[in-house]
């Protein structure tokens, strides 16, 4: 299944490499150019894995914060009263972004900005990046950000959400096409216990990032 994300790319890219393909095949019909069509292949196959939407069966717990992204856990930091877990996605991940809690959508700003390596730790400063601000509908009630990052490579945030909208936990709200970097921001206290560290691998709304350990 392609994600409704994807498009006009999931359209239109590979319908252009299709008839580059054809075309090479009808006009050129060399040894040569069967490197070329399996090179286009390999494109073709993985446009349509990129734009993938994989089905996922959420448990729903009002006690847990789940990944709002597939990827690489890159940074935990706990300072200024905020904690903050950051993950980079390559190319190879799936790209939609999901709540991580049951939610109301608060306040939804775009800024700007450079295309940087997602890598770089300085890319969640200086790169294009959209923060959903998003308000815990359980107890503690915390207000919580999601931030979609862009990269070297990502030109293009998508964002569904709009500020008053209820979200589900691990309900879809959007995707950053092309690698990319995420984070999950929300306030620091000592019922809150972050189960992640940096290098590990996490799922949109399967992995667990953070337990409210009084919950």
């Amino acid at each position: 299944m392609l994600t409704k994300y994807g498009l006009p790319q999931v359209a239109v890219f590979p319908a252009v490499t299709a008839c580059i393909m054809i075309l090479l095949a009808v006009f050129f019909p060399a040894l040569w150019i069967i490197p070329v069509e399996a090179l286009l292949l390999v494109i073709l196959i993985w446009i349509f894995s990129f734009f993938r939407d994989p089905k996922r069966s959420i448990n729903p717990d009002d006690g847990i914060l789940y990944s709002p992204c597939d990827g690489t856990v890159t940074e935990v930091t706990s300072d200024d009263g905020k904690i903050k877990v950051s993950m980079f996605l390559s190319i190879y991940n799936v790209h939609i972004n999901r709540a991580p809690c049951r939610s109301v959508v608060k306040r939804v700003t775009y800024s700007m900005g450079q295309f940087r390596n997602a890598k770089d730790p300085d890319s969640a400063r200086l790169n294009e990046a959209n923060e959903i601000e998003l308000e815990m509908l359980a107890d503690p009630a915390d207000s919580i950000v999601v931030r979609q990052i862009s990269g070297a490579v990502a030109r293009r945030i998508v964002c569904k959400a709009k500020p008053g909208d209820s979200l589900g936990q691990g309900e879809q709200f959007g995707m950053i096409k092309f690698g990319s970097r995420t984070e999950l921001i929300l306030p620091d206290g000592d019922a809150r216990a972050v189960c992640v560290k940096p290098g590990d691998k996490v799922k949109a709304g399967l992995s667990v990032l953070v337990r409210y350990t009084g919950a």
